[in-house]
């Protein structure tokens, strides 16, 4: 990456030596001279060849829906800009979640305006333009300057790929000074924003048209739950990015020699590479745990050693290049064969992941997977010893001594997010009806920690979870991540034909 180099060399750099809140840059000054000789003699930018995007028209009706819930009410929606990582560098920028299922756009420090107008709403997208070659910010600006970051979409470019007028960023402050009437801001995502619209006027108070939450966060609200359901382009974006994983998961295990002579942190870096190859990135951190790490339910260190006899559990998604993300899990044994014990385990979380998948029908209660897939695993608990109470007492709302070896819910939904809809109302999600179109998680788990004498001692450290990624449909359910083997026979057999020989 460049920078100042320690032995004196200088190069061109910002012209105001980047002391943003928190950040030190020591870079050399840019001398008039200097200045006026890179202010010349360019040809004129090269205006990138851009089409319509295949999101676009889903755009336009995500947006028509969302406006239909607040009639003659303006909506700001921001992307949000890069976050520092240290110092002067940031993180890969990812956009809001609201805003690009709206906007489909991912340049950071964007804004969508979605103003009423009659009967309807016009949306305007306003981005950072193209840096001019006549200003220092095109050499100067490490974020935006082309001489920096390459070539970027201008006005027209974004305008053509997404189908919405756009107008400069810079434009937006005299616009939020001219709004009249109700105002809904979407808060937390971009300080200048919230703090141009400090209080949202003249909307809707919490309590009143069957509100619940103040007026922004019902906006947000509601954006989560148009987002339960999925659309025909954001089905198809997630079994791109399962297909992705799928093809991870086989890296994996073609790899196990190499992460057995390493450690986990082959298996991870193993799985980045598919996801950056065919995805943007993955969608969440990698869970490779192996031996009794699989008992920790979010080890992402992935530092431990791997050994030959005992499980791996891979927790893992690729993010596809729509930003739409895969969650899936598998625990399989590192030398391609089950022990008896471990397929004893491994058996029951099957048995309690078909029984949810089974319950995952329309009109079914979004939590009727989780009992299912529980009644399943207090089951076996009680059968094997393990439970100090009958497995019907242990199910009671009252009791639940069954959660110490299974901790978690069975589902979450998926979408953009790898945990979607996360602002939805409770009613509507956790207390809500399964409606075709929802794409969710079916992810039971039993966790035997290495100390906990409550467990026989040949359990203690075994840790098993089974995740797909399921379709809710008219009929009852497709799963999408189905082409990765989860019968324990199918897994050796899939297992045998992807180790090396020997």
């Amino acid at each position: 990456m460049p920078g100042t180099n320690s032995g004196g060399e200088t190069r061109v750099a910002p012209e105001e030596a980047a002391v943003a809140a928190g950040q030190v840059g020591h870079d050399i000054e840019i001398p008039s001279a200097l200045r006026d000789f890179m202010a010349r003699d360019w040809a004129p930018p090269t205006e990138l060849d851009v089409a319509t995007a295949a999101v676009a028209p889903y755009g336009a009706k995500r947006r028509e829906a969302l406006c239909a819930r607040f009639p003659g009410e303006t909506l700001v929606v921001p992307s949000g800009g890069p976050k520092v990582r240290a110092n002067d560098t940031d993180y890969p920028f990812r956009p809001g979640t609201d805003f690009f299922w709206l906007a489909g756009e991912t340049e950071p420090n964007a804004v969508l305006l979605l103003a009423p107008t009659g009967d309807a709403h016009v949306a305007t997208l306003f981005v950072p333009p193209r840096s001019e070659r006549s200003t220092p910010a095109f050499y100067t600006d490490r974020r935006y300057g082309e001489l920096w970051v390459g070539p970027r979409r201008g006005l027209r470019e974004t305008a053509v790929l997404l189908a919405l007028d756009t107008r400069p960023v810079e434009e937006l402050p005299d616009v939020l000074r001219t709004l009249a009437g109700p105002v809904r801001v979407l808060r937390g995502i971009d300080a200048a924003v919230d703090e141009a619209i400090a209080v949202s006027p003249g909307a809707t108070p919490a309590g009143q048209g069957g509100a619940d939450l103040d007026p922004d966060a019902e906006l947000a609200a509601v954006l989560s739950e148009l987002r339960l359901v999925k659309d025909d382009y954001e089905v198809a974006m997630l079994q791109e990015a399962v297909d992705a994983t799928l093809r991870g998961f086989e890296d994996v295990v073609r790899e196990l020699p190499q992460a057995i002579g390493t450690s986990e942190r082959w298996i991870e870096g193993t799985f980045d590479r598919r996801a950056r190859v065919e995805g943007n990135d993955v969608g969440y951190g990698s869970i490779c745990a192996a031996g009794a790490h699989a008992t920790t339910l979010h080890w992402v260190r992935n530092d431990g050693p791997v050994r030959p006899g005992e499980l791996l559990l891979i927790d893992m998604g690729v993010e596809s290049s729509s930003l739409y993300t895969a969650d899936i899990t598998r625990t399989l044994p590192i030398n391609g064969r089950w022990s008896p014990v471990q397929r004893r385990v491994y058996a029951a979380v099957l048995a309690a992941q078909r029984a949810a998948i089974a319950a995952v029908r329309p009109g079914n209660r979004f939590l009727e997977p989780h009992e299912a897939a529980m009644a399943v695993l207090a089951g076996h608990l009680e059968e094997w010893g393990i439970l100090p109470v009958p497995a019907e007492q242990s199910l009671a709302k009252d009791c639940g001594l069954h959660r110490r070896y299974t901790l978690h819910g069975t589902s979450h939904m998926l979408g953009i997010d790898v945990h979607d809809c996360a602002a939805a109302r409770n009613e509507t999600y956790r207390e809500g009806t399964l409606t075709p179109g929802m794409v969710l998680t079916v992810e039971p788990g039993l966790y035997f920690q290495p100390d906990d004498l409550t467990v026989p001692a040949e359990m203690r450290g075994l840790g098993v979870r089974i995740e797909d990624d399921v379709l809710v449909t008219e009929d009852g359910c497709r799963v999408l991540s189905a082409a990765l083997p989860s019968d324990p026979d199918e897994v050796e057999r899939w297992m045998a034909g992807l180790l090396p020989a020997g």
